[in-house]
């Protein structure tokens, strides 16, 4: 597939067939995604694929956590609520999911299961969490390459027939999953990355965000 019909093909996957995803290839996936950019050729990133028993530990830890009222807590800084442009294109999309999936406005229990799905990793095989090393921090730059790592990662898993969503919320409750996935505690995980074989029937899976007219975000200097 060219790299522009690759870009434009691939969305976010976000329900998935109960299907082991083989090891060689995950391996061949990361083994493309490693070429991607970084600040001076520092590849600040790990990567640790989790599946089987400890993915499911992970699963019920998070929404056990969740269930709870335990506040979520990451390794590092961001802004948990948007506001103006970026709150509008958030609540754009999930109208689009929830159109699809037939949840009511009014549907409280739908839409809490929705957002479960989210800390369960949208029960896909595999996820693959992403982590740096604390020393770098403050960690702005690697922060970065790691999203770059990222767009790699689910670019190479959509050639080869997997899909994938790039989810903050399963690793909003940190403490669970670095203790199942085994992260060590000079590693701060940045994001991950939930992965596996469609399921075609899924409905929200037909949902494709939209994207702003370049014209709208982009300016020419000198030209």
């Amino acid at each position: 597939m060219e790299f522009s019909e690759l870009i434009k093909a691939r969305k976010s996957v976000r329900g998935y067939l109960p299907k082991p995803v083989p090891r060689e290839v995950i391996e061949e996936i990361i083994e493309v995604a490693k070429w991607s950019p970084s600040s001076m050729n520092t590849q600040p990133w790990h990567v640790h694929v989790v599946t089987g028993e400890p993915l499911d530990r992970i699963r019920r830890g998070n929404t056990e956590n969740m269930v709870k009222g335990v506040p979520p807590k990451r390794d590092f800084p961001m802004k948990e609520a948007y506001d103006g442009i970026h709150r509008k294109r958030q609540v754009d999309i999930a109208i689009q999911l929830f159109d699809a999936m037939g949840i009511a406005r009014d549907d409280k229990e739908r839409r809490t299961d929705w957002v479960m799905r989210g800390f369960r990793q949208f029960d896909a095989p595999v996820s693959l969490v992403l982590t740096y090393d604390k020393y770098l921090e403050p960690a702005a730059i690697s922060q970065f390459d790691l999203g770059a790592l990222s767009h790699a990662l689910v670019l190479a898993a959509w050639e080869r027939g997997l899909g994938s969503v790039i989810n903050g919320q399963g690793i909003m409750q940190s403490a669970v999953v670095r203790e199942h996935a085994g992260i060590p505690d000079d590693q701060n995980i940045m994001i991950c990355i939930a992965m596996g074989y469609p399921d075609e029937d899924f409905v929200a899976n037909s949902v494709k965000s939209v994207r702003e007219d370049a014209a709208n975000f982009v300016r020419y200097v000198g030209f």
